[in-house]
């Protein structure tokens, strides 16, 4: 796992929160990287890795993909995650895709066309 994808992932939820989430966040939605929680920096980059791989795997074709497919995407690698790092995580940690907010949705998409971004 390299920071910077950590970080890419990270500055790419936060943009993604302020553009996306009604009213004012919560502070921990919005904390710094320098802040943010080792489990936190841990899942962001392997995520971050995740949709790298899934975009070197496809030839970079993954990129056609829709925004709801790319945030499903992301949705699903970050509960993994949770589950990784939470024995018994909180249920909004895991909420199955549906079940999220329209703001988280869209952040989630917002994420991978980030990682997308960062290898060209």
């Amino acid at each position: 796992m390299t920071t910077e994808g950590a970080r890419v992932f990270r500055e790419a939820w936060i943009a993604g929160v302020r553009k996306h989430f009604p009213g004012e966040p919560k502070p921990g939605y919005v904390t710094p990287w320098e802040q943010t929680p080792d489990w936190e920096r841990e899942a962001a980059g392997a995520v971050y890795e995740q949709v790298r791989q899934l975009l070197e795997l496809s030839g970079g074709h993954a990129s056609r993909l829709s925004r709801e497919q790319k945030s499903r995407f992301v949705a699903t690698s970050w509960t993994a995650q949770m589950f990784k790092h939470f024995e018994d995580p909180k249920p909004g940690y895991v909420a199955d895709w549906p079940d999220l907010p329209d703001w988280q949705r869209e952040t989630d998409s917002d994420i991978f066309e980030a990682v997308e971004n960062s290898l060209e």
